[in-house]
């Protein structure tokens, strides 16, 4: 009869166990009256590590606002975790995140086939994605009602520098070095998409792995096929590789790049001196402006991350983050999912240290917009073109 009591109140106790709510974040999903939890993924180590500081700098901001009393009265609580720009360790840490954390949004989050892993499960489990660190179609179309795009898709970056080299430069013979997923296909698209309105082609198209160190033979196809100018879409350590390389073989091309490939400073000194005249598009203000809002940004590294260097990666994070603080602000202090997405999807002609952007419940790609930018002598910024839109994309609407 003992044993019996006994294993009674054992069973009793688990039932109240399981009938007692889990233990983790407390109040609505991703935010309480305190904080507002938000997070990104960044390869803080790995072949793409130097665009980890994307992530970093979404954490200064983020701070600015909190010393600045927050949002209605919530601070920002967030998190980075590192995925080495690999997707499968992107699936593992933002189903971390999501689901032991609570992650009201995310920001930024670098690589297209990290960021293609887990899309549909974030707006699957309805977080908010604002700011990809990366730009394709997949993203935004058709419309994903929780991810809301800034960075100009690399089809519109690429059609927009194609046009320059042509026009501009009077390039005849154009070759294509890419990063053989998402993010370099797309940008290959759009150069092809432009070389068609003048009846060109490309005369050497060739692909890499982002792991890749060993480029001799794509350099010496590229330098065969009589390339005037070679669009490098890849990531910043293929393109060191792939300067490197060319050097050895005589082969000195005129490079042109995505924005992905312009921090200057950086760029020119992993590759010992080469970047300088390499073009590129450009889509943050450059960080030794004397904007406002640039020199705030400044000052606020000095205090709270003197370790990092204040480049265009960086700032990037920033200007990822801005809309999404913007929006926040205008829902106010009844704050849930359904007003988040009406505050963003009334987005227009917001503008930071970026282009402006707009965003509707039909179009999620908030901008076609880029500067066109050369690296000059130590990894200093000159400014060949200023903001200019795609003549040739077709999402926008009429």
């Amino acid at each position: 009869m003992k044993g019996t009591r006994s294993m009674v109140f054992w069973l009793l106790a688990l039932i109240l166990v399981l009938m007692l709510p889990v233990q983790g974040h407390a109040g609505p999903p991703g935010f309480d009256k305190k904080e507002i939890r938000i997070a990104q993924w960044g390869p803080q180590t790995g072949p793409a590590a130097p665009w980890g500081s994307v992530a970093r700098g979404s954490d200064l901001i983020f701070r600015i606002v909190n010393e600045e009393g927050g949002i209605h009265g919530r601070t920002i609580k967030y998190f980075i975790r590192d995925d080495q720009y690999n997707p499968a360790q992107t699936k593992a840490v933002v189903k971390e995140l999501v689901e032991r954390r609570g992650i009201f949004a995310f920001v930024g989050g670098v690589g297209a086939p990290c960021g293609m892993a887990v899309k549909d499960y974030l707006a699957e489990n309805k977080v908010v994605w604002v700011g990809p660190s990366t730009a394709i179609n997949e993203y935004v179309f058709p419309v994903n009602p929780y991810l809301f795009a800034i960075y100009p898709l690399y089809e519109d970056e690429a059609s927009i520098l194609t046009k320059y080299a042509v026009e501009k430069l009077k390039a005849q013979k154009i070759g294509f070095f890419y990063q053989n997923d998402s993010y370099g296909k797309s940008g290959l698209e759009g150069c092809k998409q432009r070389l068609n309105t003048y009846n060109m082609s490309l005369v050497e198209e060739v692909s890499v792995e982002p792991s890749e160190k060993d480029l001799s033979s794509q350099m010496l196809r590229l330098k065969n096929s009589g390339a005037e100018v070679v669009f490098l879409w890849v990531n910043p350590t293929s393109a060191t590789i792939a300067l490197k390389t060319s050097a050895t073989i005589g082969f000195k091309p005129q490079w042109i790049s995505s924005d992905t490939l312009s921090d200057f400073p950086l760029m020119n000194t992993i590759t010992g001196g080469l970047w300088e005249g390499v073009i590129t598009g450009g889509f943050c203000l450059p960080p030794d402006s004397d904007h406002s809002t640039i020199v705030k940004y400044r000052e606020a590294a000095k205090k709270y991350a003197p370790e990092e260097r204040f480049g265009t990666f960086y700032l990037a994070g920033m200007l990822f983050a801005e809309p999404l603080i913007d929006a926040l602000q205008r829902v106010g202090p009844n704050l849930s999912t359904d007003a988040f997405l009406d505050a963003l999807n009334s987005t227009k002609d917001f503008q930071g240290i970026g282009p402006k952007i707009t965003w509707s419940p039909d179009v999620h790609q908030g901008t076609d917009s880029i500067q066109i930018l050369q690296c000059g002598p130590g990894g200093s910024s000159i400014l060949l073109q200023d903001w200019v839109s795609n003549d040739l994309a077709t999402w926008k609407p009429k």
